[in-house]
């Protein structure tokens, strides 16, 4: 008989998980138009504005997996949503680029402190044996947020006042704190001596979850090129209104493939549906650098969708699952400390190459490293896998 997955705790967490996905994909591709109407940036630092969240997150990340033993994870994570609050209350009262820059950041600190927590609670929440099914459906709820979020952005900004971002946003993060006061938590058990972390950068990071994790952040690099630069892509292609539901279709893709791609990786073994993910998110982003119309946009996004979304989940069960469950909150930390790093430097690095190449270059290129990423993936983590 299988064990129960779906737990009040279990749907707690993950609607807790959804809410403050929801307000970071709703504001990584709506700052950076704040920044420019408000404070007239350029192009440059309108990205900045957007990627700098993502450094505060890493920090809040290192803090959060190195310190989550030891505070609690409940307690972490009403920490990590309690600054969140304030600082979407502080959002109302920006008046420069400087002062948007430092919200920005602490506002990352403290998502990064809060999803450390939600991924390491996650993880005790569910079954051993249904590891890859419950990081999946988990991971499922950033995927719903990665669609809805820019499409409530996008909708917010043609329709109503940009102050009605920052509500709705508030609105998120108030319903997480409430939700977070009503769950249960397995707190993680005391840390053995014998696996003390090691020093310096080993006491933030988990080796064994790192190989992995990098790869997934050569993913994410990718994936930021699109959540940065589509909605340019798609003006300069008169496709505006088609972008609007990519996210829809990547997230209907991710729906309809979950039921199987847990139980593949579950049965199989994680390499059974990585390195399909690792292809299917190539053909979607060739797709993509070569779409000159609707149709050709939203399959690219259902490749997407389904590549990303897939690989993204696995690897996070991957990153967790060979590690005693006294280090399942520094492996967590881990998977997003890096996979923050390739969402973070994306945009910043990829800004640099879109005047020379344009954004259907950029995609193309994005496409390749991808590729690069079947044999990247097999070096570092998939000749090591277990089959199951």
């Amino acid at each position: 008989m299988k064990e129960k997955l779906w737990t009040k705790d279990f749907v707690s967490i993950t609607l807790i998980n959804f809410f403050l996905m929801l307000t970071f994909y709703l504001l990584m591709v709506t700052i950076s138009v704040f920044a420019v109407n408000e404070f007239q940036s350029n192009a440059s630092a309108a990205g900045f504005a957007s990627s700098i969240f993502v450094i505060g997150a890493l920090v809040g990340r290192l803090f959060g997996g190195r310190y989550i033993d030891k505070l609690g994870q409940k307690k972490l994570l009403l920490i990590g949503i309690g600054i969140m609050i304030m600082t979407a209350i502080v959002y109302f009262f920006v008046e420069s680029y400087i002062m948007l820059s430092i919200i920005r950041v602490i506002h990352g600190i403290a998502f990064g402190i809060a999803g450390t927590a939600t991924g390491t609670i996650v993880a005790q929440a569910v079954p051993t044996t249904r590891r890859g099914a419950g990081i999946g459906y988990f991971a499922l709820s950033m995927t719903v947020a990665t669609a809805i979020g820019p499409f409530i952005g996008m909708f917010i900004l043609a329709h109503f006042a940009f102050n009605y971002i920052f509500i709705f946003c508030l609105v998120c993060v108030v319903i997480s704190f409430l939700l977070s006061l009503m769950i249960k938590v397995k707190e993680l058990p005391e840390e053995k001596h014998e696996e003390e972390p090691g020093r310096g950068i080993f006491k933030f990071i988990e080796k064994k979850a790192a190989p992995v994790s990098l790869v997934a952040a050569v993913t994410a690099f990718c994936y930021a090129g699109i959540i940065s630069f589509l909605s340019f892509f798609a003006s300069e292609h008169s496709l505006t209104e088609a972008a609007s539901f990519f996210f829809v279709v990547y997230a209907v893709a991710v729906l309809v493939s979950r039921p199987f791609t847990g139980k593949l990786f579950d049965n199989k073994g994680p390499n059974s549906i990585m390195y399909p993910a690792i292809i299917s998110f190539a053909i979607g982003m060739f797709m993509l650098s070569q779409a000159n119309n609707a149709i050709t946009l939203l399959i690219a996004g259902a490749f997407i969708g389904f590549g990303y979304g897939t690989y993204m989940s696995s690897s996070q069960a991957a990153a967790i699952k060979e590690v005693s469950a006294h280090r399942v909150g520094l492996a967590t930390a881990t998977f997003f400390i890096l996979t923050d790093i390739g969402l973070g430097v994306g945009p910043f690095l990829q800004g640099y190459l879109v005047p020379s190449i344009g954004y259907n270059g950029l995609f193309l290129i994005l496409g390749i490293l991808l590729v690069l990423c079947l044999p990247l993936h097999y070096f570092l983590y998939g000749k090591h896998a277990k089959l199951s």
